[in-house]
């Protein structure tokens, strides 16, 4: 994904057991349109895609055909950790990706298996990727907004970084 491989690390970290992300297409007629789906990535290393199965029944492949600009949103409310990825989606016939992949849960919805005719393999190159996570505890959370209300200053919260791949640096926020 980038060079910055502690960045990469941690995007992976945040993001490997949120198993339903929601990708965001653009619909006919320009709206935005969500779907949760499973991501089948079982690593993210530096230049990998996310990978995700379709049913070729749906119109989000024909859709992602016409627009591949996506955004790809992961969040665990339990740990407060939210990633946006941001992307271009296409759709891929790589048998062998489509066989590493596919697993014994992924036969409810394509029955044919990897060789299954109406499975489709999604692939997101990500061009984009931030994340803010806050490690504080809700109590302590709840304190520093208190504390920042009454002082007029902006509590600092976890972590919030992002990069835009190709640059070199990751940006952290403030």
């Amino acid at each position: 994904m980038s060079q910055d491989k502690s960045f990469q690390h941690e995007l992976w970290e945040l993001i490997k057991h949120i198993r339903f992300p929601m990708l965001v297409h653009r619909h006919l007629g320009g709206n935005l349109h969500a779907h949760p789906l499973t991501m089948k990535n079982k690593s993210l290393k530096p230049g990998e895609p996310l990978h995700f199965f379709v049913s070729k029944k749906s119109e989000l492949g024909q859709r992602l055909r016409v627009d591949g600009n996506v955004c790809v949103t992961y969040s665990d409310t339990e740990k407060d950790c939210y990633v946006s990825v941001s992307g271009r989606a296409k759709v891929s016939e790589d048998m062998d990706a489509k066989k590493r992949l596919f697993n014994a849960l992924d036969k409810a919805w394509f029955p044919g298996g990897a060789e299954d005719p109406d499975l489709e393999l999604v692939e997101v190159e990500i061009d984009h990727a931030e994340y803010w996570n806050v490690k504080e505890s809700k109590a302590t959370q709840l304190f520093k907004m208190a504390s920042a209300a009454v002082s007029g200053n902006r509590p600092e919260l976890g972590e919030h970084r992002e990069l835009q791949i190709g640059s070199k640096e990751p940006v952290a926020h403030e």
